[in-house]
C-alpha cells in the first residue's frame, strides 16, 4: 500500500516543480527597472536622404541598454540597431548575464532576434518571445524605446 502513496507524492512534487519552472519563464508583471545605461548613436553618412526624413528617424547605428526582471533579479541586455530609412537593417545583442540561466536565455534571444526584426520599420518593433526567451524581450523593448528617441 505504500507504493501508490509514494508514487502520488513523487507525481505531486514533479507537478509543483514544473509549475515553478514555467512561472520563471512567464512575462513579469513588474515594470522594468530604470536603466543606468544611455543611448548612443553613430549616424551614418547620408543622413539627409528623403527616406530617413520620411520615416522620422535618422540613418545610423544606435546603441542602448535595457533592463528586465528575471527570477534571478534585474538583468541587462545591450541592443545595437542599424537603421536605414526607418527600417532595421542590422542588429547586435550584447549579453550581460549575471548567471548561467541568464547567459542561456540571452544567448538564445541573441541568436533569434535578427530573423524577427531585420527588415521591419522601427515603429513596428515590439517583441514578446524570441527563441524560447520571454523575459529578455522586456529589456530589448526598453532599449528600442531609447533608440527611437535618440534616432529622431
Amino acid at each position: 500500500m505504500s507504493f501508490p502513496v509514494r508514487k502520488s507524492l513523487f507525481v505531486g512534487i514533479a507537478g509543483i516543480s514544473l509549475i515553478g519552472t514555467l512561472a520563471g519563464c512567464a512575462p513579469s508583471a513588474q515594470a522594468p527597472a530604470a536603466s543606468t545605461g544611455s543611448a548612443s548613436s553613430t549616424p551614418a553618412a547620408g543622413t539627409g536622404d528623403s527616406s530617413s526624413a520620411a520615416s522620422g528617424y535618422k540613418d545610423g547605428t544606435y546603441s542602448a541598454d535595457g533592463n528586465y526582471v528575471s527570477p534571478n533579479g534585474t538583468e541587462t541586455v545591450g541592443v545595437e540597431l542599424t537603421l536605414s530609412g526607418g527600417t532595421v537593417s542590422g542588429v547586435n545583442i550584447t549579453q550581460h548575464p549575471s548567471n548561467p540561466n541568464t547567459r542561456k536565455f540571452q544567448g538564445e534571444f541573441a541568436g533569434g532576434i535578427a530573423a524577427q526584426i531585420v527588415g521591419k520599420k522601427l515603429d513596428e518593433l515590439t517583441v514578446s518571445k524570441v527563441a524560447g526567451s520571454s523575459l529578455t524581450s522586456g529589456g530589448f523593448n526598453q532599449a528600442v524605446e531609447k533608440i527611437k528617441s535618440e534616432a529622431q
